[in-house]
C-alpha cells in the first residue's frame, strides 16, 4: 500500500485546522500504511516553512517537540533575542551547539536539526541572567544563517514525520515500554511524573520524544533521535539506548550488592574476632600464646635494632595480633616484620687490618692499579688507628675492561668483608634505591637494603656499578636518591620508604664505577672520591696476558700449561692487529679463541704440545682486523693527524683540508659537533688575521674556498681539542707542504693563537703510539700528565710542548724523530699453525683472578 504524505505544518485557515484534526483522530490503518504528521495530532504546529526565525544556541540542552523545558540565558545576544521574540509571535529556533565551550557559535557550530519552540514565559534575575520556559513545537532543518547581529537569524525548513502503522510499530512500542519499566524497577531516580506521562502516551512518536528528552542519554544520542523523522527507526534507536542504559544499571546494582556483601562479611568477621578475644580473656589465655607472634618478637629482639625500630616493631606486632591470618593486611604486616628481624642492625664483620696481607691479595688479583691499592692500604692504616672511622666513598673511573668492577671484590677480600654488587645501568625508578611504600602492591625495600640483607653484615663493600648510566623519568631521579646514600654526613640515618625507619650506612664502604664522569650529576660526583683507571700500554697488556689471562683461559678450556704456550710476540700481534681498546676484554676473547683451537685439537686425539707464534696467530684468527694507515693517509699537503678520546679508548683522528677557487668560504663535514665546528672557524680566522706572520699568502686565502673533512663520517665527533690539528692542516694546505708523517697533535686553539690544555692525554698518547706515531705535540699545561705514563711509552715517543701556534708551526715540517721503531723477531712459517716446538714455561698460580667481564663496544669519538 502506498503511504500517504502530509505536511507537518498546519494551515492558517479554519478548514486546514479541521482537516488536520480529522487526520489526527483517524483510526490506524493496517500493516504497511504510513502517515506523515506533526509532533502532535491534537495541537496545530506553527507555520515555519521556509521561514526566518531567530536562533537561540543551547550549550548542553536539547528540546524535543511537545516538551516543556526551562532554559537559562546568560549571553547578551540571547537576552536580546528573548526580548524581541516576546513582542512578536514568540517563535524561536532552539539549536544545540556541537561544542558547548564556544561563546559565539556560527552555523558550523550548530547541529543541523533544530526544534522550533514557543517562549511561554520569561523571568529576569538580579544577576543579569534571564530564565525562560519553552515548549517545543516541531522539528526543522537549519538551512543557513542569514543574520548574525544582534543575534543569529536562520532560514529553516520543517521536517515531515513519517509513521508506518502496523504490527511492527506496535511491537516496538511494547518493547520500549517494557525496557522503560525495567529501568524504573532498577533505578530510584526516575520521577513518577515521567512514569505516568509515558503510561498515558499513546502516540509512538510522542512516546519516543518524551523518553528521549527525559532519560540520561548523551547529547549526540538525543540529537540523533531529534533528527530522525521516521518513527519506527526512532523507536528502534530508543530501544538500543534503553538496553544499554539498563545493562549499566544492572551492572552497577550488582557491584553495589557485591561491595555491600563484602562489607557485611568484614563486619561479621570483626565482630566474631572481638568475641573470640573476649572469650580468651575470660579463660586467661593471653595474646602471648600466639607462637608466630612470639617467634617474630624474639627474632626482632635478637637482631638488636635501635630503640626507634623496636618501638615500630612493637606497634606493628600489636596490629598483627588483632588481625585474622586470612586477611590481606596480615601478610603485609608479617612481611614487614620479617624484614625488621632479618636486617643486620648490629652485625658487622671484623676487618683484617694486616697491610702486608692486603697488599699481597691486591697484587695477586690485579696488575698495576697503584692508586687504588695505595688508597685501600691508607684506609686500613687509618682504620687500624681509629676504630670508629666511617667507610670511604670511592668512584673508579676509566675505560671499559680496565678492572673497575672486579677490583671491588679484591678489596673486599683484602679487608675481610662481604662483597655486594648492584648494577645501576638503565635504572630509572627512584624506588629502586629508596624502596616502595607499603601501601603499594608487592612493595619491597630498595636495592641498598636488599643488598645489606644479602650480605648479612652492616659493613660490607658495596659496589654501585655503572653509576654514570642512571636515568630519570616520571618515576623520579635515582641519582637524587643516591645523594643521601653517598654522603658520609647523612647516610648514618638513611630512611628506606618501605622500612620507614633509619638505617646506619656509615660503616659501609661504597665503591662506584663509571666509564665517564660527564654524565654524573655534579652534586653526586662531589660526594665521591674519584680515582681514575687509565688504559694499558702494549707492554702492560702483554704482561697481564701472560700472568693472568692465559692461565685463566687454559683452566677454563680444560688445558694445562704444558698443552699450550703463547709467545710474547704472538700476544703483541693479537693486541696490535686484532684488538683496539684501552682495556683487556677483547684481548681475553681472542686468547680464548686460540685456546678453543687447541682444545679441539686435543679432543681429536692430537696430544702434542703447541706453541703459538705470530704466524700461527694470523692463521688461527684470520686476517688482521685493524691496520696502521698512518703512512697511506699522511704525506700530502692539507692532512694533519690529531688525537681523540672516547669513553672506551684513545684514537687518532685525521684532519683533511682542501682548497678550490672561490671567495674564502669554509665548508665542514664529517658529522662534527658544534665545538669542533667553532674550533675550525677559530683556526681559519687566526690564519687570515696572521697570514703574514705565518708566511702565508693572504690574497690566496681570501680567494680560496676551504673544505675541511674529518673521516669516519658516520661517527659523531665533537670537542675543542682538534683546534691545533685543524690549523696545522690549513697551514700545510696553503704552504703546499706535507706535515711530517710520524707527528700527531692535540690542543685547543684560541683566536689569539694560544694553545690550551685538554683532557684524556694518557689514552691519546697510547693511541698515538699504537698507530706508529713517533712525535706528539702537547699543550705545555699538559706536561703534568706525562708523569704517570709507563716508562716504555716515554722512551718510545718524543713530546713537544707548545704554548702558542707559533711554537707549533716549526714542528710541523721537522724531519722524523731519530728513535727507531722496535720490530718483532721474524718467525719461520709453519704448515700447521698448531705444529710448533714446545718451549718450557713456568705456570702461573691457579688461584690468580682476572678482572675481565665482557665488553660492549662504544663508537662515539670525542676530541676533548
Amino acid at each position: 500500500m502506498r503511504p500517504r504524505i502530509k505536511n507537518s505544518q498546519a494551515s492558517r485557515g479554519k478548514q486546514s485546522d479541521e482537516a488536520e484534526a480529522k487526520v489526527g483522530d483517524a483510526p490506524r490503518k493496517g500493516a504497511g500504511s504510513r502517515r506523515v504528521r506533526a509532533a502532535s495530532d491534537h495541537e496545530a504546529a506553527p507555520v515555519v516553512h521556509a521561514n526566518r526565525l531567530p536562533l537561540l544556541p543551547l550549550r548542553s540542552d536539547l528540546v524535543f517537540p511537545q516538551t516543556v523545558v526551562p532554559l537559562v540565558i546568560n549571553r547578551a545576544s540571547g537576552i536580546r533575542l528573548v526580548d524581541d521574540v516576546l513582542v512578536g509571535e514568540r517563535l524561536v529556533g532552539l539549536a544545540s551547539q556541537l561544542h558547548p565551550e564556544i561563546d559565539d557559535p556560527g552555523v558550523n557550530d550548530l547541529f543541523p536539526t533544530i526544534c522550533v519552540g514557543t517562549v511561554l514565559k520569561m523571568l529576569k534575575f538580579p544577576d543579569g541572567s534571564t530564565r525562560i520556559v519553552c515548549q517545543g513545537q516541531t522539528r526543522a532543518k537549519l538551512v543557513r544563517v542569514v543574520q548574525t547581529e544582534p543575534y543569529l537569524i536562520g532560514e529553516v525548513e520543517p521536517l515531515e514525520e513519517v509513521e508506518e502503522e502496523g504490527v511492527e510499530l506496535d511491537a516496538l512500542v511494547h518493547h520500549v515500554n517494557r525496557l522503560f519499566q525495567r529501568m524504573v524497577d532498577q533505578s530510584q531516580q526516575i520521577p513518577e511524573e515521567l512514569q505516568v506521562a509515558a503510561m498515558n502516551t499513546r502516540e509512538p512518536g510522542r512516546l519516543a520524544d518524551l523518553l528521549a528528552s527525559s532519560l540520561p542519554f548523551s547529547i549526540e544520542e538525543r540529537q540523533t533521535m531529534l533528527g530522525e523523522v521516521n518513527v519506527r527507526i526512532r523507536l528502534e534507536r530508543l530501544g538500543q539506548y534503553l538496553s544499554r542504559q539498563l545493562a549499566v544499571l544492572e551492572l552497577s546494582t550488582r557491584i553495589q550488592e557485591q561491595v555491600g556483601s563484602e562489607l557485611s562479611k568484614a563486619q561479621r568477621d570483626h565482630f566474631l574476632r572481638q568475641q573470640i578475644k573476649a572469650i580468651q580473656e575470660e579463660l586467661g589465655e593471653g595474646e602471648g600464646e600466639n607462637p608466630e607472634v612470639a617467634e617474630l618478637w624474639e627474632r626482632i629482639k635478637a637482631a638488636n635494632p635501635p630503640e626507634e625500630v623496636q618501638r615500630e616493631a612493637e606497634r606493628e606486632l600489636e596490629r598483627l595480633v588483632g588481625m585474622h591470618p586470612s586477611s590481606a593486611e596480615y601478610s603485609i604486616v608479617r612481611t614487614y616484620l620479617d624484614w625488621l628481624a632479618i636486617l643486620p642492625w648490629a652485625v658487622a664483620s671484623r676487618d683484617r687490618l694486616d697491610l702486608r696481607r692486603a697488599r699481597k691479595v691486591l697484587d695477586t688479583d690485579h696488575y698495576d692499579l697503584e692508586k687504588i691499592k695505595e688508597r685501600i692500604l691508607e684506609y686500613l692504616a687509618v682504620r687500624k688507628l681509629k676504630k670508629d672511622m666511617k667507610g670511604p666513598i670511592l668512584c673508579f673511573s676509566g675505560p671499559p675492561g680496565t678492572g673497575k668492577s672486579s677490583v671491588g671484590k679484591s678489596i673486599a677480600t683484602a679487608l675481610g668483608r662481604d662483597f655486594i654488587r648492584v648494577s645501576l645501568g638503565g635504572v630509572h625508578d627512584e624506588a629502586e634505591i629508596r624502596g616502595h611504600r607499603r601501601t603499594y602492591v608487592a612493595a619491597m625495600p630498595g636495592r641498598i637494603i636488599q643488598g645489606l640483607r644479602k650480605a648479612g653484615t652492616n659493613n660490607p663493600v658495596f659496589m654501585l656499578d655503572e653509576v654514570d648510566k642512571l636515568g630519570a623519568d616520571f618515576r623520579g631521579d635515582p641519582s637524587a636518591a643516591l645523594l643521601e646514600v653517598l654522603d658520609p654526613e647523612q647516610n648514618s640515618s638513611f630512611r628506606d620508604h618501605y622500612l620507614d625507619v633509619d638505617f646506619d650506612l656509615s660503616k659501609v664502604m661504597f665503591i662506584a664505577t663509571a666509564n665517564m664522569l660527564e654524565t654524573i650529576p655534579s652534586p653526586l660526583l662531589d660526594r665521591m672520591e674519584v680515582l681514575h683507571l687509565p688504559g694499558y700500554s702494549e707492554e702492560e697488556k702483554t704482561l697481564i696476558a701472560q700472568k693472568y689471562i692465559i692461565p685463566k683461559q687454559l683452566e677454563a678450556h680444560g688445558l694445562v700449561a704444558d698443552d699450550l704456550e703463547v709467545t710474547d710476540q704472538a700476544v703483541r700481534k693479537v693486541i696490535a692487529d686484532y684488538t683496539r681498546e684501552a682495556g683487556l676484554r677483547n684481548l681475553e676473547r681472542e686468547i680464548a679463541a686460540l685456546c678453543r683451537k687447541v682444545a679441539r685439537r686435543r679432543a681429536e686425539g692430537k696430544r702434542r704440545s703447541v706453541t703459538i707464534g705470530p704466524t700461527q696467530v694470523a692463521e688461527l684468527l684470520g686476517p688482521s682486523r685493524y691496520f696502521r694507515e698512518l703512512v697511506d693517509r699522511t704525506g700530502v699537503p692539507g692532512v694533519a693527524t690529531g688525537l681523540a678520546w672516547t669513553p672506551t679508548r684513545g684514537e687518532i683522528l685525521f684532519i683533511e683540508a682542501t682548497g678550490m677557487a672561490g671567495k674564502g668560504g669554509l665548508t665542514l663535514t664529517g658529522l662534527l659537533g658544534d665545538s669542533m665546528r667553532e674550533s675550525a672557524q677559530a683556526a681559519m680566522s687566526y690564519l687570515r688575521s696572521h697570514a703574514k706572520l705565518l708566511s702565508l699568502d693572504a690574497s690566496k686565502i681570501s680567494k680560496t674556498d676551504v673544505h675541511i673533512h674529518v673521516p669516519a663520517g658516520a661517527v659523531p665527533k665533537d670537542g675543542p681539542s682538534a683546534g691545533v690539528a685543524i690549523a696545522s692542516a690549513l697551514i700545510s694546505l696553503f704552504r703546499d707542504q706535507p706535515i711530517t708523517n710520524e707527528l700527531a697533535m692535540t690542543g685547543e686553539l684560541t683566536l689569539t693563537g694560544r694553545v690550551l690544555p685538554v683532557g684524556g692525554v694518557r689514552d691519546k698518547i697510547l693511541a698515538a703510539r699504537r698507530a706508529g706515531i713517533r712525535t706528539v705535540l702537547l699543550p705545555r699545561h699538559n706536561e703534568k700528565d706525562l708523569v704517570e705514563l709507563p716508562p716504555e711509552v716515554k722512551a718510545d715517543l718524543t713530546f713537544r710542548l707548545v704554548d702558542t701556534l707559533d711554537d707549533v708551526v716549526p714542528r710541523l715540517f721537522e724531519p722524523p724523530s731519530a728513535k727507531a721503531r722496535q720490530k718483532p723477531e721474524p718467525v719461520k712459517p709453519s704448515t700447521d699453525p698448531l705444529d710448533s716446538v714446545k718451549r718450557k714455561k713456568v705456570a702461573a698460580p691457579s688461584d690468580q683472578k682476572s678482572d675481565l667481564p665482557p665488553q660492549k663496544p662504544h663508537r662515539r669519538s670525542r676530541s676533548l
